[in-house]
């Protein structure tokens, strides 16, 4: 058995630093390594059709940014859930093909909405994402499917 002791005073102090210094990052690596296939596989396991909806509104400097778990085998994950898988599931699962309300007329007022939508429909692989103008263009193009705390169609 070998103890520190064994070894000249300057070095153990060296080694001692080394090692508090690689412990942290060490740490993270097997973390990240661990925490990344358990995600993905959890992911995965899930049954049916399902996205990751996010929705940002405003620019990189000032953002809210909320987000919820669409599952469409039964409907759930937000308020206007049925909604959004109905129309979800006449587009295919494809989010730019969703048919939007070309009558609708919104205001030419910037507020920027980043909206984000991952996940799997019918075996296929989704991820989607666009930044709409406004709240009012979003609802216009996308319907219900990013309306995730909405009781009702954002007013103008």
């Amino acid at each position: 058995m070998t103890h520190f002791s064994d070894f000249p005073h300057g070095s153990r102090s060296r080694s001692a630093r080394a090692v508090r210094r690689a412990l942290p990052v060490a740490a993270a690596l097997l973390l990240a390594a661990g925490a990344t296939p358990a995600l993905a596989a959890s992911r995965d396991a899930l049954p049916g059709n399902w996205l990751q909806l996010t929705v940002t509104r405003g620019d990189a400097r000032s953002s809210d940014t909320r987000g919820t778990l669409l599952m469409c085998d039964p409907p759930q994950g937000h308020s206007r859930a049925a909604e959004a898988c109905d129309v979800l599931a006449r587009a295919g699962g494809d989010v730019a093909a969703v048919p939007g309300d070309v009558d609708r007329v919104c205001p030419l007022v910037y507020a920027p909405v980043t909206v984000r939508a991952q996940g799997r429909w019918n075996g296929r692989a989704v991820d989607y994402r666009h930044t709409f103008g406004n709240d009012c263009e979003r609802e216009a193009l996308t319907g219900a499917v990013f309306a995730l705390d909405d009781e009702q169609v954002p007013e103008v």
